[in-house]
């Protein structure tokens, strides 16, 4: 019995577009990191999880190696320094709260008109979220600038380190609108599918960080010594630039998203307000997860500065090692968004599954990594026999959850990629805020664990944020979200 209709010649000719023959292994990989023409709607799914995610993971290499290359060079300057630039990055997680709120509308909507081929209405959606980005900036600036003390001295900060980091976090804060921009232009990328642009601009920033960061801050040749106030120069240089060739890439035909600058500053209010709704509640999402860990990392202020900067440090190598977990997050964020928009909720969901299964196994081997290794990784930064015990009891305890974290990061993505920002916000409000920060604060300072408290109420949290995330994805619900 043959069912199949026959082909007419058009028709057979789009498969064969659709569904070219698959190549090799090296070929894909020069493929996913030169840049790809396919539509991530059809084909193997696999394959698109591949060429999506190799840039993705490349890209989030990238904005880590920042505060890796950072704290490598700062740290030879002495665990105050190390201290004040750990707190410098909590606390601009708020900063990268708003950023990353902001993204996860921005992808979402991007990525749903593209599934849709709505191209303009892509490039509306970007252009209204690059303008408030900028416009959120200026208060975050202002705030960190003239109150750095009063931020420090919240972060249960030592005087020496507070003083230590005053030029740092001046320079970080002032300039976050090279941060705001740098996050929501690659979420802009990621949601068209253009993944090998958003990673190539980390490239060019990272590259002015690495040559600059030990220059600025040592003072090697023609340049001045300027410390740890050096080391937030050379990033916020290199960040800049890395904005400039986003900026570059969105016109020119460059991009799938075709970008007018000149609408950028025209205000688009029903569609800033529908950017808003879903951004609002990313933000909020971010904002429980990170302020969260600024509890923590006030927490373990606690214990000295030692402990703190032990923290940081291991928080750093943690940062690496979920790189390739995020950029796999990010791509099923993307292939939910697209595939929505093109009607394909059962792909969509396949996608976010096979994309879990990786990233646990990856994880799992991770985790292998830290229980035998840690000490060696730790001393790769710092040799202060007073800091590593607690870096090594950090990257030990939260790695004990990482077969959770697998999953609870993709399916986080899944959500926001669908537009459905709500839903993890709950679960994280109920993971973080409700179970994580009193559970740390009990088990640190009332069961003689102390610092080891607060490490491992991050795995227990993590876990069943995972199992939670799992429970209500099955649910389906997000399927049906409009954007």
């Amino acid at each position: 019995m043959n069912e199949q209709k026959e082909l007419t010649q058009p028709e057979a000719t789009a498969v064969q577009t659709v569904k070219p023959e698959n190549p090799g292994f090296w070929a894909t990989l020069r493929e996913a990191v030169v840049g790809t023409e396919q539509s991530f709607t059809e084909g193997s799914i696999g394959r698109a999880i591949f060429l999506l995610s190799v840039p993705m993971v490349l890209e989030m290499a990238m904005e880590s190696l920042f505060g890796l290359v950072n704290i490598f060079w700062v740290g030879k300057l002495g665990k105050d320094q190390a201290a004040a630039v750990g707190i410098t990055e909590s606390l601009l997680t708020i900063v990268f709260t708003v950023a990353m709120g902001l993204s996860m509308g921005t992808t979402a909507m991007v990525a749903r008109r593209i599934g849709e081929k709505d191209h303009d209405g892509a490039a509306r959606a970007a252009e209204q979220s690059i303008l408030l980005g900028i416009l959120v900036s200026i208060p975050l600036a202002l705030i960190g600038v003239i109150f750095h003390r009063q931020l420090f001295a919240l972060m249960n900060a030592e005087s020496s380190v507070t003083t230590a980091g005053a030029g740092y976090i001046t320079v970080i804060f002032g300039a976050n609108v090279v941060v705001m921009l740098l996050f929501l232009i690659n979420a802009i990328f990621r949601g068209a599918g253009d993944a090998a642009i958003a990673m190539r601009a980390l490239w060019i920033g990272n590259i002015i960080n690495l040559a600059l960061d030990p220059l600025l801050i040592f003072g090697l040749g023609p340049f001045p010594e300027l410390g740890v106030m050096g080391s937030a120069i050379a990033t916020t240089i290199g960040r800049g630039i890395a904005v400039m060739y986003q900026l570059s890439r969105l016109s020119g035909g460059h991009s799938r998203v075709p970008v007018q600058f000149h609408r950028i500053f025209k205000p688009d209010f029903e569609l800033m307000g529908t950017l808003l709704r879903i951004s609002l509640g990313g933000m909020f999402q971010m904002l429980v997860a990170t302020s969260a860990w600024m509890v923590l990392m006030s927490l373990v202020g606690k214990f000295g500065s030692a402990a703190q900067a032990g923290y940081t440090f291991a928080i750093r190598i943690i940062w690496v090692t979920l790189l390739p977990s995020w950029g796999m997050s990010n791509a099923a964020a993307t292939l939910v968004g697209q595939n929505l928009g093109a009607q394909k909720p059962d792909r969509a969901e396949k996608s976010v599954w096979l994309t879990g299964h990786c990233n646990a196994v990856f994880l799992l081997g991770v985790m292998a990594t830290f229980l035998l290794f840690a000490e060696p990784l730790l001393r790769i930064f710092t040799h202060d026999e007073t800091v590593i015990p607690y870096g090594v009891d950090a990257l030990r305890f939260i790695s004990y959850g990482y077969i959770f974290y697998g999953y609870g990061m993709v399916l986080s993505a899944a959500f926001n990629g669908a537009g459905d920002t709500y839903t993890p916000t709950v679960i994280n409000l109920i993971c973080f805020w409700a179970l994580q920060m009193p559970l740390a604060y009990w088990l640190a300072m009332k069961t003689g664990l102390e610092a080891k408290g607060v490490f491992l109420a991050v795995t227990i949290a993590e876990s069943i944020l995972a199992v939670m995330a799992m429970v209500i994805f099955k649910r389906g619900k997000w399927k049906e979200q409009k954007v």
